[in-house]
C-alpha cells in the first residue's frame, strides 16, 4: 500500500433540517506531508469530537481503487482525492487482504488498523442525496480508521510496511460487512469482540448479537 494523497478539511457550515452545522468532510489534497497524532491529524477539522477523532479514529484511510466505482455512479460531482473524507488516499489497498489490528510503519508513524466507518448524513449531504449512505454500505468497501501508536509525519509515496499481524482477525471487508449485515456470522462476531483494536463500547455492542 502506498499513500497517493494526503488530505485535510477546513470547517464548512451548512444547513441541516433548519439548523446550522459544521463539517470537516470536505477534505482536499495538501500536496505534502501531514502529521498524525494519537487523537487526530494536525490542522484537520473535526467538528464532532463525540463521533470523530480520538485514539480509535485518529486518521481515516480510503482506497483509490474504489474511486472509479463511485465516479460512475456520480459523474456530475467535482471529484478529487479526499472525496470520502479520508485523510489518506491509498493505492493497492485491498480491504479483503488488510486486517483489523494489523500494525504498519508508514513515514515516521506507526499505525494500527482500527474500527470501521459508519457513514452518516454528512456524506449524504456532500453527495447530494441520502441514497449514497445505503449504497456505501451495500458496496461493502468502507475504508478503515487507524489508531496512531507512534506519532509522526506521513507523505505522498510513503509505503505501508507490515510490522505485526494478529493471529486471529478479520479483514477490513469482513468487519465492515459484519457490522451492517442482518444475519451476523457468529465466528466473526467472536473475533471482533475480542479485538482490542476496536473500542470497548463497540465490542460490547457487537456482543449483543452473540447467540
Amino acid at each position: 500500500m502506498k499513500i497517493i494523497s494526503t488530505n485535510i478539511g477546513k470547517p464548512l457550515k451548512f444547513l441541516w433540517n433548519g439548523k446550522e452545522e459544521t463539517t470537516g468532510i470536505y477534505k482536499k489534497p495538501t500536496g505534502g506531508p501531514i502529521y498524525l497524532t494519537r487523537n487526530d491529524v494536525v490542522n484537520d477539522e473535526i467538528s464532532n469530537r463525540i463521533n470523530h477523532g480520538g485514539f480509535y479514529k485518529a486518521c481515516y484511510l480510503f482506497s483509490s481503487e474504489q474511486y472509479p466505482y463511485w465516479k460512475e455512479l456520480y459523474p456530475h460531482l467535482d471529484w478529487s482525492w479526499g472525496m470520502f473524507g479520508e485523510n489518506l488516499t491509498v493505492s493497492d489497498f485491498d480491504e479483503r487482504e488488510v486486517s483489523l489490528g494489523e500494525i504498519y510503519k508508514v513515514g515516521e508513524a506507526i499505525v494500527q488498523v482500527s474500527q470501521y466507518r459508519e457513514p452518516c448524513y454528512k456524506l449524504g449531504y456532500k453527495f447530494g442525496t441520502p441514497r449514497v449512505i445505503k449504497q456505501f454500505i451495500e458496496h461493502g468497501f468502507g475504508g478503515t480508521y487507524l489508531s496512531i501508536l507512534e506519532e509522526g509525519y506521513v507523505d505522498i509515496n510513503d509505503e505501508f510496511t507490515l510490522i505485526e499481524k494478529p493471529k486471529e482477525t478479520l479483514s477490513v471487508y469482513e468487519l465492515f460487512n459484519l457490522v451492517f449485515s442482518k444475519e451476523k456470522n457468529q465466528d466473526h462476531l467472536k473475533i471482533a469482540i475480542n479485538s482490542r483494536a476496536i473500542p470497548r463500547k463497540k465490542r460490547v455492542l457487537l456482543s449483543q448479537y452473540i447467540d
